[in-house]
């Protein structure tokens, strides 16, 4: 992703297109493997040396709450994020923890109905990736 779009998409969203956070969504935007803030960090740290996780964190918040990115938790204890915000389905792989995306046909999704509104939609599945099974 251009980072020229970058701005102009969280200008869009009304969010200040600081470096760090042109940075951290474009490369949220960029990868498939729904990075966690450590991986974020890991990945900008060299470039960007005065980021701190706390930056991640809250740019990463600032973005979910923008609908700009998507808060995956699969697991109690590990926050991962996804900058496709339309609806689909995970898989996690109970063997090397990859989190892949698949398509959901939105039409077979339970719909509560009487009255209620629905924000969100998460469909997560466990097993084992083809790779682990090979």
């Amino acid at each position: 992703m251009i980072m020229k779009n970058v701005k102009l998409l969280l200008e869009s969203k009304n969010i200040r297109p600081s470096f760090q956070r042109l940075k951290i969504y474009k490369l949220l935007a960029e990868t498939k493997e729904h990075p966690s803030v450590e991986t974020i960090y890991n990945e900008l740290k060299e470039e960007i040396p005065s980021l701190s996780k706390m930056t991640i964190y809250n740019t990463l918040e600032l973005f979910v709450e923008k609908k700009l990115a998507r808060l995956i938790t699969i697991e109690e204890n590990e926050a991962r994020f996804d900058a496709i915000t339309t609806i689909h389905g995970h898989f996690k792989c109970t063997k090397c923890g990859r989190i892949l995306d698949f398509p959901i046909d939105e039409s077979l999704l339970p719909n509560p109905g009487n009255g209620f509104t629905v924000n969100d939609v998460d469909f997560f599945v466990r097993g084992i990736c083809p790779g682990c099974r090979n």
